[in-house]
């Protein structure tokens, strides 16, 4: 199940990734144009990539102690996630009601470019690595 976690980790990773550049790449971290806080952003994922490095640690060594860190910290990544998501649903709906205008797209929130599979397909990988490793720090399922 460890191996599996980390799996899933590593696609919720990219798809951030994925995100994360596209919203600096529009200009999300200058600020103005995006919805979504730059310390949520960072927070977010700097949380994320500690935990993950824990994690691979921990199926390295298999210490206990090293999953139910990295379980903390997804704690926190989830909570930020959540904000994050609130905060995108809006602009995803102005995006479906207003038509898309050539110098007008500038001025759109940055977050208003993430394709909704993207952000569906990190939600749902994010669920099942949040399950996977509490389901390994209790001890679950084996390693």
């Amino acid at each position: 199940m460890d191996i599996a976690a980390l799996v899933t980790w590593v696609i919720t990773a990219l798809g951030g990734f994925y995100m994360l550049a596209t919203w600096l790449s529009r200009g999300g971290a200058r600020g103005g144009n995006s919805h979504l806080p730059v310390p949520v952003i960072f927070g977010h994922f700097a949380l994320a990539a500690i935990g993950l490095v824990i994690w691979i640690i921990y199926v390295v060594t298999g210490k206990d102690a090293l999953a139910w860190t990295a379980f903390i910290l997804l704690v926190p990544v989830a909570l930020l996630g959540f904000v994050m998501l609130t905060r995108w649903i809006p602009v995803y709906r102005s995006r479906a009601t207003t038509p898309a205008v050539g110098a007008g797209d500038e001025a759109a929130p940055a977050e208003r470019h993430f394709p909704v599979a993207v952000v569906g397909t990190h939600g749902l990988f994010a669920v099942i690595t949040v399950v996977l490793v509490l389901l390994t720090a209790l001890g679950m399922g084996g390693s």
